[in-house]
């Protein structure tokens, strides 16, 4: 009878002895794949795609950031261009690429929400992952220092007279210049002609050579060429810094607040250890004292908008946008 009892006893042990020791593999297994797999993430390098020409803001932000993400992530950060449609053709391109966290690409707002509110452009807003929004640009209309025009109220005294006989450069169709150049047109009662380009660089070099009359250009390129251009008006709440006599389109009677935000985002179905991951190196480079103090300097405001926080702007913003383009077609 002791021995039976024994034996049974054994027996229970070495069925509880290896119950516990699939229990603690299944454990183990999970606890590694996991977090070393977010951990291992990235293995090899990761391409930065850019949506508009080289040396506009966006080129130009992808190359501040680039030593800092190879430090961060420890892999080369390759910086490759996809030119056209006002960026559409790069997000195209994100949204179809492999969700694997090694192909990200610079976003525009309100570019990214405009684009397929107006027309098919092979993507949809919300198949876009913001992964952060780290960059502001306020846009302004600006004419050259040797311009005719000296004052808002002239340039919209002369639309007024020559309907579309003022050309004005900007950066892509549908995108935050060209809303600009359209909600200009219905505020002010005039009439312009829009001109769009690649980018921000070749629209300002077309501007300085005095290819355009006016300009609907972003705030870091006026302060680069603050010697050679007059700015007519911020659409901005406040007189920007570098400019403080420049008024306001608020303070002409024009209701316009007009900025473009710039961010990175990566394809739909990203799982979400390489959302974080790419977001922790990002926000640690936007919150660096040093960067944002250069950002200023340069005519930038900067931006430190997480996943979560990046896509409800993008959201929020997609609500007034609707309204916006609903307004001017009426």
């Amino acid at each position: 009878m002791r021995a039976a009892l024994l034996q049974a006893l054994r027996s229970h042990a070495r069925i509880l002895c290896a119950a516990l020791l699939v229990a603690s593999a299944v454990a183990g297994s999970a606890f590694l794949v996991q977090p070393v797999w977010a951990q291992a993430y990235p293995t090899k390098p990761v391409t930065y795609l850019v949506t508009f020409d080289p040396g506009g803001q966006s080129d130009r932000e992808a190359r501040r950031q680039q030593p800092h993400l190879e430090r961060l992530l420890g892999q080369k950060i390759l910086i490759d261009y996809k030119v056209g449609g006002g960026g559409a053709l790069g997000w195209r391109e994100l949204v179809k690429s492999k969700p694997d966290g090694y192909l990200m690409a610079g976003i525009n707002i309100p570019h990214i929400i405009l684009q397929p509110l107006q027309q098919e452009v092979g993507y949809k807003t919300e198949q876009i992952v913001p992964v952060s929004l780290f960059q502001r640009t306020i846009l302004a209309l600006a004419v050259l220092n040797t311009s005719q025009f000296k004052t808002l109220e002239e340039f919209i005294e002369y639309a007024k007279k020559n309907p579309g006989a003022l050309t004005v450069g900007g950066s892509g169709t549908y995108s935050g210049p060209h809303m600009a150049s359209l909600r200009f047109e219905k505020l002010a009662k005039s009439t312009i002609t829009y001109v769009p380009f690649t980018g921000a660089a070749p629209q300002t070099m077309a501007f300085l050579g005095g290819h355009t009359a006016a300009a609907f250009s972003n705030s870091d390129d006026l302060v680069r060429y603050k010697d050679k251009v007059r700015v007519l008006a911020f659409a901005s709440e406040a007189r920007f810094p570098d400019f403080p006599d420049t008024p306001t389109f608020k303070e002409k009677g024009i209701d316009m607040l007009e900025a473009v935000d710039r961010g990175i985002a990566v394809p739909p179905g990203t799982p979400d250890q390489v959302v974080k991951r790419l977001e922790a190196a990002f926000l640690e480079i936007a919150k660096n004292p040093e960067i944002q103090a250069e950002m200023k300097s340069q005519g930038f405001v900067p931006l430190a908008m997480g996943h979560a926080e990046s896509k409800a702007h993008i959201e929020k913003m997609t609500a007034i946008y609707k309204e916006v383009v609903a307004g001017l077609k009426r």
